[in-house]
């Protein structure tokens, strides 16, 4: 695979988002106002993926959800959002970046009021799954306007450590929102807050953005390989997300997960052949592009499961209240927010993305390594405050490694490229909540069948899945270091 560098996108393609000049003038000051809008609309729509995590029990009560049902809460959400992520970065690349971002800011503000309102479980469902289509129109082409806003190498730097910080912390303080509208107001406020931050990002978003008018529809408009890709990802999610109820090798897990890889594999056979291709098979040449997507794969897997089994644990053997839990784990966001916005830039600046990511992966892997000893009883202050401040490797990694995944990307390009990262990090939460919680719950079976009490069978079940999740760490580092090249500086 050959390496890109982002000095080669093509000065036609680069014209629609050119630098601006340095300085603090105000085409500059506007920029920074943009990176402003799309980094609040980002966390305004990954906070909304966490903070209905702890407000699921209240949510379970006053609308009269089974157990089954209550997960389609977060399933609705992730299937739309998963599924679309790709198809909706490339429909910014054709029909305009701007255009794409503002009506999937619309369209989640819209839902969130509905699922506000909503009184029967129908209707809360209805409203996720919206919520889900318009966060995948915003956050596919966010990182596409980035990078077509910043070109200068240390300049991108600090843009994407901002961008990552969304998504580095924002999950932690969805958690610490949650417990905190839910227990003073309701369950319904997690929603309506989001109406005045989307109306406010969409009033500044229309006058700071970028004006695109895209490559048109004759660049890409490969109808019959949407209609692959979407719907290959989205039965590919619902078969992971449904594999906790069936189990890996129940029939309806192994046929739909079957014919999702056969969509799939004839997506990618479509895109070889095609005029116009959803996806040019090109940009999976780059090495940074295909290694970083696996590398995030990887370390999303396990990361977005230590937010998950680190919370239980709180509440399952400590027991702790939504709340109180979700305080618990704000030093890790306060950790991954210094780092991600105080250093990671100068970092990656003086010793490379590639250098940086690496380093971060080793003090993940230290993380759970350091997490899968925490004892029945153990002690927050002395036994889990300390480790929490380890999470200081996802603000190192993080904005690294998208640095390293969209230096391969061409201008016209970029809404793509975007959208593929971010689905690759939906596919690995997806399959990390999977594979680990299904760990997990197996072994606290096996323990409780051996005598082991709740709490030590509980303990039992989350040391395994933190021990697995090391595991995908030392992996993604073991592919980093072969496959990952720092981008030419220039």
């Amino acid at each position: 695979m050959s390496e890109t560098s982002t000095s080669t996108i093509p000065a036609a393609a680069a014209s629609e988002a050119a630098e601006p000049p340095a300085g603090g003038g105000p085409a500059n000051r506007r920029r920074w106002v943009a990176l402003g809008v799309i980094a609040s609309g980002t966390l305004m729509t990954i906070l909304d993926g966490s903070i209905v995590t702890v407000a699921m029990p209240a949510i379970q009560r006053d609308l009269g959800f089974s157990a089954a049902g209550l997960s389609w809460v977060v399933n609705a959400y992730l299937l739309a959002f998963g599924s679309l992520l790709l198809l909706a970065g490339r429909l910014g690349d054709l029909f305009g970046r701007r255009r794409m971002f503002l009506a999937g800011t619309a369209v989640f503000t819209g839902a969130s009021v509905l699922a506000g309102v909503a009184g029967s479980p129908a209707v809360l469902i209805a409203a996720r799954f919206l919520q889900g289509v318009g966060s995948a129109a915003a956050t596919a082409v966010a990182l596409g306007i980035l990078v077509t806003l910043f070109v200068e190498p240390r300049e991108r730097a600090r843009a994407i450590a901002v961008f990552s910080f969304t998504g580095a912390a924002g999950a932690s303080l969805g958690q610490v929102l949650g417990g905190v509208l839910t227990d003073a107001l309701s369950w319904h406020w997690i929603f309506f807050i989001n109406l005045p931050i989307g109306l406010v990002a969409l009033a500044v978003a229309r006058s700071v953005l970028p004006v695109d008018r895209g490559l048109g529809r004759a660049a890409g408009a490969d109808v019959l390989g949407a209609l692959l890709v979407t719907a290959g990802l989205g039965l590919g999610l619902h078969t992971v997300v449904s594999v906790e109820s069936r189990g890996w090798t129940s029939p309806a897990t192994l046929g739909f997960g079957g014919l999702a890889v056969l969509l799939l594999a004839g997506f990618v056979a479509r895109q070889a052949t095609a005029a116009t291709p959803l996806m040019p098979l090109r940009i999976l040449r780059s090495r940074n592009v295909a290694g970083a997507n696996l590398v995030q794969l990887l370390m999303v897997a396990a990361c977005f499961a230590f937010q998950i089994l680190v919370a239980l644990y709180l509440q399952q053997v400590r027991g702790y209240g939504a709340a109180e839990t979700g305080l618990a784990m704000l030093p890790a966001a306060v950790t991954i927010g210094a780092v991600s916005l105080g250093i990671s830039a100068r970092l990656n600046a003086r010793y490379g993305e590639r250098n940086v990511l690496l380093a971060g992966l080793v003090l993940l892997a230290a993380l759970f390594g350091l997490l899968a000893r925490l004892p029945v009883h153990a002690d927050y202050v002395t036994d889990l405050l300390p480790v929490l401040l380890l999470t200081a490797g996802f603000g190192l990694a993080l904005p690294a490694l998208t640095g390293l995944g969209m230096s391969g990307a061409r201008a016209d390009d970029a809404g793509l490229a975007s959208g593929l990262f971010n689905t690759t990090q939906q596919l690995g939460m997806a399959i990390g909540i999977a594979v680990l919680a299904t760990l997990a719950a197996g072994r606290t079976g096996e323990l409780l069948a051996g005598g082991a009490s709740q709490p030590a069978a509980l303990t039992g079940g989350f040391r395994l899945a933190l021990v697995v999740a090391a595991g995908l760490l030392v992996a993604a580092f073991a592919v980093a270091c072969t496959v990952l090249r720092q981008p030419a500086r220039h």
